[in-house]
């Protein structure tokens, strides 16, 4: 069997809806203990350090979180539709929440109420492993990232960075990303003048195609084995 291939993709898994897992009964807690929430392009949806009151559920649009120190950010990942932010607060020794969340795009979440979310992880086994297993996957995201980070170099990163937002966040080949040169750096964890270089280098050799905003992979093989071999 071969060996994995470590990635350094920030982009969390979609798990499917979770919530299907709860009872009749715990589906119309739920409802009675949520509200949703409109957040525009940029605008703080947690902030490290703030009381967590909430577990966030994504229901559309994009969202980046990170750590911060002063000026200085570093992306953990991030998340589309179908994925939850807050879940590291829930440890009972932890009130705050411990990273930050913005929105990349115009993003719908769901607020839900923690002490009812932890209620139906007492109370719901089913459930409990669901959330376990984004716990377990979230963790190796993380890790792989750090990992990549550390031993790849900026060509596999981008290739990888491209080839994640393709595949886990638009599901196509071509598709409309409404983020800076700076942010994709971000998410690349590169400086913006690399991805501005590497972009035009991937574009020269008919790896993508560019038009404004507009991006396309257009040699899908190529890109995957520039990021396998770092």
């Amino acid at each position: 069997m071969p060996e994995p291939v470590r990635t350094s993709c920030t982009v969390a898994k979609t798990h499917g809806n979770c919530f299907e897992a709860l009872t009749g009964e715990q589906k119309t807690l739920l409802e009675k203990k949520q509200v949703e929430v409109y957040f525009k392009k940029g605008e703080t949806i947690i902030k490290y350090g703030a009381f967590a009151t909430h577990v966030i559920s994504v229901c559309e649009g994009l969202v980046k979180v990170y750590m911060e120190e002063k000026d200085k950010k570093l992306i953990l990942k991030i998340m589309g539709p179908g994925n939850l932010l807050g879940l590291s607060s829930l440890n009972e020794r932890e009130e705050v929440f411990q990273n930050s969340a913005t929105a990349y795009k115009d993003t719908i979440v769901k607020l839900i109420d923690i002490n009812t979310f932890k209620q139906f992880i007492r109370e719901n086994g089913y459930f409990a492993e669901q959330i376990i297993s984004i716990l377990s996957e979230n963790a190796n995201l993380i890790n792989n990232r750090f990992f990549c980070l550390t031993h790849r170099q900026s060509y596999g990163r981008l290739a990888d960075t491209l080839l994640c937002l393709s595949n886990r966040v638009f599901k196509a080949d071509k598709f409309h990303l409404d983020l800076t040169r700076k942010e994709i750096a971000e998410l690349a964890g590169m400086s913006t003048e690399s991805v501005i270089r590497i972009l035009k280098k991937f574009q020269d050799e008919n790896l993508i195609d560019i038009s404004g905003r507009v991006i396309e992979i257009k040699d899908n093989e190529a890109l995957q084995r520039i990021c396998n071999l770092g």
